[in-house]
């Protein structure tokens, strides 16, 4: 283990010029389309699991899912796939993906910023995989929320899904995995992969856990031997790797997922709280919600004769 790597990784203010585009992620799992009414989250990793079904090598599958989630971060819905149906080239696809990502990649690592550029050009290899039956599951399955032992469950509606949740924790820490030294594959994969035992067990929270006490644990295990069944033996071995990141600090690769799950965790919550105290002169004065333009001193005039904004 590299002590030196963990303490300079874990120094005050290490992670903060990412915690921007980090907490813009979360919007990924409530930001809807009519093709995508789960929201983009559930679909990128849908997406990213049928690509894993494929054959596609997790790398390939983490720089390709990451590019596609950071370009959404302002792009939203206008994917590679809705901007040609619409009738762009593949080129001007991608350059408009590429205009997306580098409107929010300013914070990120140069060298990562570069290959996930790289990662959104068209591919005339893309196989396209099923995804395993446990990924319309976890889109299903609600996260039970902030709980502790003793005390009533916080639910914040909408709630996130696994699915919704393990994309944002597996882009994420490929995002985060320069600040580690980590390469991105596997941290990636933990992220998709860590849930998979509540495709079968609904989530109760850390406060049902505890309940569970020393049957937690095997449950866990057994349940998650049940949905890696549904891979191949050459991807199962390579989840199986990758969740042994989970629940230590022991390397590169696993302070990355750990990082990245804790800020998913903590940062969801905080988009909660940021919505809930959001005001109409954020609305109008921070974001003008009355653009720019022709019709914006007329629209701020009817605002004044409504009564509804001076």
């Amino acid at each position: 283990m590299n002590t030196p790597a963990r303490d300079s990784a874990a120094a005050p203010g290490r992670l903060a010029k990412l915690r921007p585009l980090l907490s813009e992620l979360m919007d990924l799992k409530r930001t809807r389309t009519p093709d995508h009414p789960e929201g983009l989250a559930a679909h990128g990793f849908r997406r990213a699991w049928a690509a894993l079904a494929a054959g596609v090598d997790p790398g390939t599958v983490a720089l390709q899912e990451t590019a596609r989630a950071v370009a959404a971060v302002r792009l939203c819905g206008l994917d590679a796939d809705l901007l040609q149906r619409a009738g762009l080239s593949p080129l001007d696809t991608t350059r408009v993906l590429r205009r997306g990502l580098d409107a929010v990649a300013g914070a990120l690592d140069p060298g990562l910023r570069e290959q996930l550029s790289l990662a959104l050009m068209p591919s005339s290899e893309a196989p396209h995989g099923t995804p395993p039956a446990f990924v319309e599951r976890l889109v299903l399955q609600p996260r039970a929320g902030a709980t502790f032992p003793g005390r009533a469950r916080l639910v914040v509606p909408p709630q996130e899904s696994h699915a919704d949740h393990c994309y944002a924790v597996a882009a994420g820490a490929v995002l985060v995995s320069p600040h580690f030294d980590a390469a991105p594959a596997l941290p990636f994969l933990a992220g998709l992969s860590h849930h998979l035992f509540n495709a079968t067990l609904p989530d109760a929270g850390y406060s049902g856990e505890t309940l569970l006490g020393d049957l937690l644990e095997p449950l866990m295990k057994r349940l998650t031997e049940a949905a890696l069944t549904q891979l191949s033996p050459r991807l199962r071995e390579a989840v199986r790797q990758a969740l042994t990141l989970t629940g230590n600090v022991d390397s590169a690769e696993a302070r990355a997922f750990n990082a990245a799950d804790t800020l998913d965790r903590v940062l969801e919550l905080e988009a909660h709280a940021r919505a809930a105290a959001f005001t109409l002169r954020q609305a109008l004065e921070d974001l003008e919600l009355l653009h720019p333009g022709p019709l914006q001193a007329f629209g701020n005039d009817v605002l004044r004769e409504a009564a509804v904004w001076p």
